[in-house]
């Protein structure tokens, strides 16, 4: 009851803080106060009709949202590390306390001392994954060209031996394929989401935070990893002192740094799959369908078809369905053209098959095109036919 009442207590003089901050004429405040023990940030605005002024808080309202903090850290709850405020000018208060079961925005993100300094002040139970990992992967995920090499010859000493994951996956053509379709697809609807394709490279990020890269490598090779959010492997290692999965386990030493998937860097990742010689291996990743909301829907061609379907406002006709699969058959052959995308989208302006086009491109399955020959070689070829 005492901390309750505490608590109220110092929110009430922080609401009669910002309101006596405000400028002349303001109706609506919104604040965000990110703190640890080490560092702070914060950001007011007030609005006035429909003008926005932003306001550096002063050194008292920064007194009383540190002890809105440090009341917080008595409580069963614990403290805090952002916190967003929405005032009213008749006094309406609207109070959120964020802590971090979701990354923290940019600008709202310290150093990993800061969190490492706040938990040495205020010890706690458990993290977010992504906020045990920010704070003590270590590198520990990190796999450079140097050590991918030590660490293959390591392994063949030592007779380490990766996980046949034949079943698990599409064969890396089939899974190329489909993943450029999708991408194509969203790209030809105008979709800010869903999967992309860059040169050598197929990337999905999920709207959960999860996502992977697929790096396409020469000799018909390619790397496929990710992390999936709040992994409970990851969860182990963080928050439980589990030791770290080996997901390099009997990989040779092209599975390295440069084609893994960036949360390597940052120790979120979950999995780790190559294809070499027509198979796909791992080493202690988990199976494939712990993986497959990191991962676009390939695995079938009808999922395919689905994910592509689910992009109409309305359900397509067959006509449409049966364009999909020919889209589908197209990109499995490497003979994608823009009849085939213009028979599943149509050819209106609200359509980017130009863009949808390119996305097949990038993936190496579009046919080259015949250079224009100049006139002087086509006179040329004419006197040769004759």
């Amino acid at each position: 009851m005492a901390e309750a009442f505490h608590a109220h207590a110092a929110e009430r003089r922080l609401t009669e803080a910002l309101t006596a901050l405000g400028p002349t004429g303001w109706h609506r405040m919104e604040a965000v106060f990110a703190m640890t023990v080490a560092s702070e940030v914060s950001r007011l605005v007030y609005s006035i009709g429909e003008r926005r002024v932003s306001i550096s808080p002063p050194e008292d309202v920064l007194a009383l949202v540190r002890e809105q903090r440090a009341l917080a850290a008595a409580a069963s709850t614990g403290p805090w590390w952002r916190m967003s405020l929405v005032l009213s000018a008749s006094g309406a208060l609207d109070v959120e306390h964020d802590y971090g079961e979701e990354p923290f925005p940019h600008g709202q993100l310290f150093a990993p001392e800061a969190y490492r300094a706040d938990l040495a002040a205020y010890p706690r139970d458990r993290l977010p994954v992504w906020l045990a990992a920010y704070t003590g992967h270590g590198d520990r995920q990190r796999r450079s060209p140097q050590q991918a090499a030590r660490q293959a010859r390591a392994d063949r000493a030592d007779r380490v031996w990766p996980v046949l994951s034949e079943y698990e996956f599409p064969p890396f053509p089939l899974l190329w394929a489909r993943w450029a379709t999708i991408a194509a697809a969203f790209v030809a609807v105008g979709s800010d989401r869903g999967p992309r394709m860059l040169p050598w490279t197929a990337v999905f990020e999920g709207s959960a935070l999860d996502g992977s890269i697929l790096h396409a490598l020469p000799s018909g090779r390619a790397v496929l990893s990710g992390g999936v959010w709040n992994a409970p492997t990851l969860d182990a290692v963080y928050n439980g002192g589990a030791p770290m999965p080996n997901f390099y386990a009997g990989a040779p030493d092209w599975v390295a740094d440069p084609v893994l998937d960036p949360r390597a860097t940052s120790g979120l990742l979950s999995f780790c799959y190559w294809w070499d010689a027509g198979r796909w291996y791992r080493g202690a990743s988990p199976s494939a369908q712990e993986c497959e909301v990191a991962v676009p829907g390939v695995w079938t061609k009808d999922i395919v078809t689905g994910v592509i379907a689910g992009l109409f406002d309305e359900q397509p006709l067959p006509a449409t369905l049966e364009a999909i699969g020919a889209l589908l058959r197209a990109a499995e052959a490497g003979t994608v053209t823009r009849r085939e995308l213009v028979a599943v989208f149509g050819s209106t302006e609200s359509v980017d098959i130009d863009g949808a086009l390119y996305q097949f491109g990038l993936a190496g399955l579009v046919p080259p095109t015949p250079e224009p020959m100049s006139e002087s070689d086509a006179i040329a070829r004419v006197r040769d036919d004759t």
